[in-house]
């Protein structure tokens, strides 16, 4: 029973966490609470922390066995999406869309690993492989640290962070460019799983507070931390944007993992009543790998509309064909983002719905779903 409800919290904690992907994807920033916990300022980071909670001690007895189990979990699936989106790109090269790289074997196997951004439609699916080797990287440094009799978490949780830090320092002062933002990256987040699994063995029984002196505590520090800084938010995926020094990004990590951890604990025992937050929570990867997919739809549609009529004449097709972040605002109105956003979470279950059914026509055998947090 205990676990269920671990596994429920966590669940609602994903679906939370992709929910800010797409909303920070769609510039959309009605969930940050009025800029007190800025979606940049942490939500990579608490993947990564569910990440780390589901790890297993147990893994290390056969890490083979566990590399395999993750290249055919993340691995595998990405890659054949980032063939499918190379196609996209290239096919839609050939209609005038300036997006993306061609495709190739650099574009299809190197470049996922150094930045994820080749073809542009996928880019937010970059996290998949840093995930994979943030994994990989995790269970060899503890199979050798397990030979070396050292497995205090509290050590290899503040080895991990220190790391960080030097890794941020680094960059604030221009070392961390061109290649190096590949394992600046990895340095970087790495922490943020070390964290998840050092708050599963220790942490997590000492997490009690009543919710009231819990979110007082919590306001009060990011709180002074907002008032104290030039703007929270920084660029994981490039490894830049540390305005505030080495120590801040790793503060407002654990702020707002914590404050929506909470939040996640609280809607726990409605978890069965929540459909469409189970949904989201099921489908995390599909909906990492597709939601630019469902912006650009959505742009296509309106774009249909403004080139057959006299509607919609304030619509950029430039933009539309060369930027793709290029959002369109109905009348000016910022609330047509909402629009965005529900393109962005139900154009990829769609587009999951539809791949499940041609893998069960073409594969009998059931296939597992691929989560974006380790298992």
């Amino acid at each position: 029973m205990i676990e269920k409800q671990i596994n429920t919290t966590f669940r609602i904690l994903s679906s939370i966490c992709i929910l800010l992907v797409v909303a920070g994807h769609a510039d959309f920033h009605i969930f940050d609470l009025g800029g007190m916990f800025p979606y940049y300022s942490f939500h990579v980071m608490a993947f990564l922390f569910i990440s780390g909670y589901f790890y297993y001690e147990a893994s290390e007895k056969d890490i083979i066995s566990y590399i395999k189990r993750k290249l055919c979990k993340l691995m595998l699936p990405y890659l054949a999406w980032n063939f499918f989106y190379g196609l996209i790109a290239s096919g839609l090269h050939f209609s005038g869309f300036a997006i993306g790289g061609p495709i190739n074997l650099k574009t299809l196997f190197l470049e996922p690993f150094l930045n994820g951004h080749q073809f542009g439609y996928n880019y937010a699916s970059w996290f998949v492989p840093a995930l994979f080797l943030i994994e990989i990287l995790n269970i060899c440094m503890r199979k050798i640290l397990g030979f070396l009799h050292i497995k205090s978490e509290w050590f290899i949780a503040s080895a991990c962070l220190l790391a960080g830090i030097f890794t941020i320092w680094l960059s604030i002062n221009g070392h961390v460019w061109g290649y190096y933002k590949f394992p600046g990256r990895i340095l970087f987040m790495f922490p943020a799983y070390q964290l998840g699994y050092l708050y599963k063995k220790h942490l997590e029984k000492y997490d009690t507070l009543p919710n009231g002196l819990y979110f007082a505590i919590l306001f009060l520090v990011q709180l002074t931390v907002v008032l104290n800084c030039n703007g929270l938010a920084y660029s994981a995926v490039w490894c830049t944007g540390f305005v505030n020094g080495p120590f801040i990004p790793y503060i407002t990590c654990i702020t707002g993992i914590a404050f929506w951890l909470r939040i996640s604990k609280i809607l726990a025992p409605l978890y069965n009543r929540l459909k469409y937050v189970r949904l989201i929570g099921e489908n995390t990867y599909a909906i990492m790998m597709h939601h630019i997919l469902g912006f650009l739809l959505l742009n296509a549609f309106l774009y249909a509309i403004s080139v057959t009529g006299t509607l919609l004449e304030d619509f950029d097709r430039i933009a539309f064909f060369t930027d793709i972040g290029y959002l369109y605002h109905l009348n000016c109105a910022y609330a047509f983002k909402w629009v965005y956003l529900a393109a962005g979470l139900g154009i990829p279950l769609v587009v999951q719905y539809i791949t499940r059914k041609l893998a069960k026509i073409i594969f009998p055998v059931s296939l597992s779903k691929p989560p974006v947090s380790g298992s």
